[in-house]
């Protein structure tokens, strides 16, 4: 075997040593010093933000929210019986955030961005920060563009717009989760061929849940993808089951998405379902971290954290795109207490309110919207012109008709005026009932409304109003398609138009058959 000289190892070991870098880690850690019913308490971390995303071992994740000067507070969104005192934790060096994209529609995800669904990982490319400084006035326009929910009673006359903040509050099981899934399931319509001819931009959606049961969930994401709802949804979860933390980050999970698609330049919209429930887990985490209690024990910031996070939907300036995040957060009170604390925080906060009411649940009128109470701050700017002007009375001629219903109960004898106008107002109660999952294009409540209005249905029985309805829809679109295309399009009712939608309802009404004849 061949020497080697000294001066060939040499130059070997030169070569060997100039490919080699120094590389050195340098990570800010700490440690664990107590943990418990999802909180740790870390010392070290000195120069830790606060919201930042700390990684503790076995790949839990933690996020950094009372700093105090000789420990950190942090809340875990993992296992926290995994993590044990004197475990090493590291800093991420990021504020909370989650990934997003167009790759999350028709996905069910948790609040951080992973998928629950089981259809694999989702990849995106970008990632934005959970919390953001919600934009000023400077960087918004008016509400002025209509989010059409399929609802008659909504559409005519709470109505809603692309950017608006509209609460949806009531008792338990009174039909608030069947509202918000309406308005998602009539976003369809958007995103077909006939949307994009008549200049309607499509709307994506995001549906939050907020502590409810798993089982309740897996069945709103079923009638989802019945009804073809999923394609344009991204379904952000934490149920009762999940930590009070991750209850606590879902709704912001909801609104950065939303917010991605509404700073492209596109329209979004975001149900928080609901809003009780993340006030109380926000109290629950608070409450741990040894906050002071306030009011109901919830901490003094609760306001603030309500107030945040609705600030972020918006319609933008034109010079930002004019994109739009519409918010619709609901809020369950207990025995129709709306002046409690945290409703009557919301309805602060929001642009106006739909609330339900039980005993009209119970008596048949689904919807269940109580017309008194509920409200919308947009008002008019957020209708088409056509729907402006066919249910510009209806509120009031409702709101007339519950005052006499009162009196009508006492049996006397009542004066042929307060007759027609209770005559009139049942009609209207009637007509504006609608079943769940089958909201209504805007041209079919223009009519439904027009003939409500206008007195047509004053002579029909009440068990015939549904089916005057329908037939009056189907009548329309056999012999006079062009009266809905009209409407559909321009968007108004000419006077010209007007004078024939009258002729046509005339024409039908000779032909409709009273089914107690």
């Amino acid at each position: 075997m061949a020497e080697v000289r000294p001066d060939e190892v040499s130059a070997i070991l030169r070569k060997q040593l100039s490919g080699f870098e120094k590389e050195v880690d340098v990570y800010d850690v700490g440690t664990v010093l107590q943990v418990g019913d999802g909180i740790a308490r870390v010392y070290g971390l000195t120069k830790v933000m606060a919201g930042e995303l700390v990684e503790f071992p076995h790949d839990v994740y933690g996020m950094a929210l009372n700093i105090e000067e000789d420990n950190i507070g942090c809340v875990l969104f993992g296992e926290s019986s995994l993590i044990k005192e004197g475990d090493t934790v590291k800093r991420t060096n990021r504020l909370a955030s989650m990934p997003v994209g167009d790759q999350m529609l028709g996905r069910v995800i948790d609040p951080l961005g992973k998928p629950l669904d089981g259809k694999g990982p989702i990849k995106t490319e970008k990632f934005l920060p959970l919390e953001r400084k919600a934009l000023g006035v400077i960087q918004r326009q008016p509400v002025k563009e209509p989010l059409q929910t399929g609802l008659k009673a909504v559409d005519g006359m709470i109505p809603i717009g692309r950017g608006q903040r509209e609460l949806i509050i009531g008792d338990r099981q009174t039909g608030k989760t069947a509202v918000a899934l309406d308005a998602i399931i009539n976003q369809k319509y958007t995103h077909s061929e006939k949307a994009r001819k008549e200049g309607v931009k499509p709307v994506y959606c995001m549906y939050v849940a907020i502590g409810q049961k798993g089982s309740t969930l897996a069945q709103v994401v079923a009638k989802l993808q019945e009804h073809g709802a999923m394609e344009y949804t991204t379904v952000i979860l934490a149920t009762a089951s999940d930590s009070a933390p991750l209850q606590f980050i879902a709704p912001y999970a909801g609104a950065t998405l939303g917010e991605f698609f509404r700073d492209s330049g596109r329209h979004a919209l975001v149900v928080y379902d609901d809003l009780s429930k993340h006030a109380q887990a926000y109290r629950q985490m608070s409450l741990l971290l040894r906050r002071p209690p306030g009011r109901e024990a919830y901490p003094g910031d609760v306001f603030y954290l309500h107030s945040r996070l609705l600030e972020r939907a918006s319609k933008l300036s034109d010079d930002l795109g004019g994109g739009s995040l519409t918010a619709l957060p609901v809020i369950e009170t207990q025995a129709g207490d709306v002046s409690a604390y945290i409703p009557t925080n919301v309805i602060s906060i929001t642009d106006g309110q739909i609330y339900l009411e039980p005993n009209l649940f119970n008596s048949g009128v689904r919807p269940a919207i109580n017309v008194g109470i509920s409200v919308s701050r947009v008002g008019g700017n957020a209708q088409i012109k056509a729907m402006k002007k066919v249910a510009g009375r209806l509120r009031l001629e409702l709101a007339q008709y519950r005052e006499l219903e009162a009196f009508a109960k006492f049996g006397s004898d009542l004066d042929k005026a307060t007759q027609q106008q209770l005559r009139r107002g049942s009609r209207l109660v009637q007509l504006l009932k609608q079943g769940q999952y089958v909201p209504m294009p805007v041209e079919k409540q223009v009519v439904s409304m027009f003939v409500g209005t206008n007195g047509y249905l004053d002579e029909i029985p009440l068990e015939d109003v549904d089916p005057y309805e329908r037939q009056l829809h189907e009548f329309i679109e056999l012999k006079y398609a062009d009266v809905f295309l009209a409407i559909a399009e321009t968007k108004s009712l000419s006077d010209e138009l007007t004078d024939k939608l009258h002729a046509v309802v005339k024409e039908f009404a000779g032909k409709f058959k009273v089914s107690s004849t």
